[in-house]
């Protein structure tokens, strides 16, 4: 049986076409029952994969093709400029951390035109994962096409005691000279005794998507489709997209162990991630007191401050909401923002609360926010409800000059490891499509 184990989808920017939908869609109607995604130095995609994966009877494989330094990812030196592949997966809970963990000091420590990894970060953290020795940009091809054999080898061996699992990645796009690496990759695999592996480098979902994806590349490289010396797919550019079993085989027909051992790297990738649980913070809670209790003595004091003059209905309503907070158990999730919130005010960091957070009575005796649920009949449900157990959002606003204090604290209080800033993504519209696409055809914008 044949596994992808080289998949780019839309998370590898202006590159990849895939959506993650339609992998899942090919896979299943090419009868294949597990699927790799390794996008480009990143793993933007990975939780919408393994979802949609699961909803699908579809095994994930959570992957990445990586980047990797020649020497140190903190050199940043003109021969740095075109790091090697490498093709990487998680096999377990252990390997998958280890793998967030290594791509994001890729990101933060490596990033020098591409996040890169390099061997200390390998050593530290390979750990739980099965490696590829990648595309013809990996550092064994590399040092094949060179001719340096014997360094190959040692590169090789030295990847495999790393890893425990390392394959030798061998792939066929038509591309010049790509028959002579593999016939020296295969000679490798046999004279070091590790295992061969067969994979597409797949960009796009079906083979008629070649010219689209085409397209995508001028978009992404700012090109026009009529440049002969533009960037564009090596080879057979429209081999580069999800194939069935029979049209994989086809490509290295004497070499049937290569497309087994895709499905035996499948049996060892069994990984399970936990969705719905929470780790939240500590907060800082008096001793001989639990969280409800400090929530809610600290709630009681806000209400004398913001109703000097007392109101039952405020009373029926704050006691309404810290029931529903103890039911929920969203307690020290609320100490947390109070704590956000007052270091802001004592700092004189310009402050707001965005959405269904305003309806909270408990929120505006803590002083989070100023608006007075009750005065402008807000509805609390908006916010936490005993019957959608779902995490509530408190957006909060900051003023964007000081925006980084608040993030320095945040990460001094409660750990660097557990505050993170979220990522957005860009999509084509309508309009910016027939833009870019009117562009990369080297249309004019007047017509």
């Amino acid at each position: 049986m044949f596994t992808h184990l080289h998949v780019h989808s839309e998370y590898s920017l202006l590159d990849g076409l895939c959506k993650i939908p339609a992998i899942m869609d090919r896979v299943k109607d090419v009868g294949q029952e597990a699927v790799a995604l390794t996008d480009h130095g990143v793993l933007y995609g990975a939780i919408q994969f393994y979802k949609e994966a699961l909803s699908r009877g579809i095994k994930p494989i959570i992957g990445v093709e990586a980047y990797l330094a020649g020497g140190s990812r903190h050199s940043r030196g003109a021969k740095d400029k075109q790091p090697f592949h490498m093709t990487i997966l998680a096999k377990h809970a252990t390997g998958y951390r280890n793998l967030v963990t290594a791509v994001t000091k890729a990101h933060l420590e490596g990033y020098y035109y591409k996040p890169r990894l390099d061997r200390d970060l390998l050593e530290e953290y390979g750990e739980g994962l099965v490696a590829l020795s990648g595309c013809n940009s990996g550092e064994i091809p590399r040092l094949l096409e060179a001719n340096r054999v014997e360094e190959a080898s040692r590169a090789a061996l030295y990847y495999k005691d790393i890893f425990g699992d390392f394959f030798i990645e061998l792939q066929n796009h038509g591309i010049e000279g790509m028959d002579e690496l593999n016939k020296k990759l295969v000679q490798l695999a046999r004279d070091t005794d590790l295992p061969l592996v067969a994979t597409n480098d797949v960009h796009y979902v079906n083979k008629a998507d070649s010219k689209i994806q085409d397209i995508l590349l001028c978009i992404g490289t700012n090109s026009v489709v009529s440049d002969e010396k533009r960037m564009r797919m090596a080879g057979a550019a429209d081999s580069y997209y999800l194939k069935s079993e029979e049209e994989m085989r086809s490509t290295f027909p004497e070499l049937p162990e290569a497309f087994d051992n895709s499905w035996r790297i499948a049996e060892m990738c069994d990984l399970s991630l936990e969705f719905g649980s929470y780790r939240l913070p500590e907060a800082d809670i008096p001793a001989g007191l639990s969280a409800e209790e400090h929530l809610a003595q600290l709630c009681r004091d806000g209400l004398d401050r913001r109703y000097p003059s007392g109101s039952e209905a405020a009373l029926r309503r704050l006691e309404y909401e810290l029931a529903i907070v103890r039911t929920t158990g969203f307690s020290q999730y609320i100490l947390v923002v109070y704590d956000i919130a007052r270091y802001a005010r004592e700092q004189g960091i310009m402050m707001a609360v965005r959405g269904s957070a305003a309806a909270s009575i408990i929120l505006y005796c803590l002083g989070v926010t100023d608006i007075n649920p009750l005065a402008n009949r807000l509805v609390f449900e908006r916010f936490i409800h005993d019957q959608r157990r779902e995490m509530p959002d408190v957006d909060l606003d900051f003023a964007e000059d000081r925006r980084d204090e608040m993030i320095r604290y945040a990460a001094k209080k409660y750990g660097a490891d557990r505050v993170a800033q979220i990522i957005t993504f860009g999509t084509l519209g309508a309009k910016a499509s027939i833009r870019d696409v009117g562009r990369a055809l080297g249309m004019s914008y007047s017509d």
